[in-house]
């Protein structure tokens, strides 16, 4: 049985972790450094790191923060924000990211997963995908969720698999930070399009919430959060513990 990952996300905005309701409301959180120092002690099997305004402020991400919290874990780093070109591949690998996830810069330049994909390999690239429901059509949004694109998101998805990316993660934008569960229906047609990893983000808000997402919908690799880790609502502990007791294999 594959192992089932749970992965906290660092939303970093002015080298502060922040977190908000639908892409939207942000609040300060805390340090990214030390945050993921103590995600990578107690249990986390990976991070994600988005710096979640250089696309919207169109610049590159702060490598200075990312290197600090790349020194201080001992799990796989996924990072993303501001990500437009193979060398902006280049510079976050080398400031020790394990992963390069790509939003925004992929739907500006549609070639850029199959470029960084041939150059580093499909297990470094990683699609992000932000997506709402708007008039019962799946649409892709860039720009951190602020800016709507005409692409429909499961075969925006599938073209990114097919072109080199070797995960999806997938940001519910409708259940983002709402803590009703995660968006089930969204996932599956994901799940049932691409055969690569897929990252279930946006929604969790307690323990049978994973339960549910992995017992309902088992392609699904990972399940990620944010606030419910961040203000210590949910242990990850605790959480691989009831994990394991209801039959899912994860890594204790």
């Amino acid at each position: 049985m594959i192992t089932k990952r749970i992965i906290p996300c660092l939303d970093v905005k002015h080298g502060r972790v922040v977190k908000g309701v639908n892409f939207k409301n942000i609040n300060d959180v805390s340090s990214p450094v030390e945050l993921a120092k103590f995600y990578s002690d107690c249990g986390a099997d990976e991070l994600v790191f988005y710096d979640i305004s250089a696309s919207y402020e169109e610049r590159s991400l702060f490598t200075d923060i990312l290197c600090e919290t790349a020194k201080s874990v001992f799990i796989p780093l996924t990072v993303g924000g501001g990500i437009n070109t193979v060398q902006d591949f280049d510079r976050v690998l080398k400031c020790g990211a394990d992963k390069v996830s790509v939003n925004s810069g992929a739907i500006k330049n549609p070639n850029l997963v199959y470029e960084a994909a041939k150059l580093y390999g499909n297990q470094c690239v990683v699609i992000s995908a932000d997506v709402k429901r708007v008039n019962g059509v799946f649409k892709v949004f860039a720009k951190g969720g602020r800016e709507e694109t005409d692409l429909e998101a499961i075969s925006w998805i599938k073209r990114c698999v097919d072109n080199g990316a070797g995960e999806v993660v997938l940001n519910s934008i409708d259940t983002d930070g709402v803590k009703k569960g995660f968006d089930l229906e969204m996932l599956d047609a994901v799940c049932n399009a691409v055969s690569v990893p897929v990252i279930a983000s946006g929604g969790a808000g307690k323990i049978d919430d994973f339960v549910e997402l992995f017992k309902k919908l088992p392609k699904v690799d990972a399940g990620l959060a944010a606030s419910i880790f961040h203000f210590k609502e949910v242990e990850i502990k605790t959480l691989k513990e009831e994990l394991r007791k209801n039959g899912i294999s994860v890594r204790l």
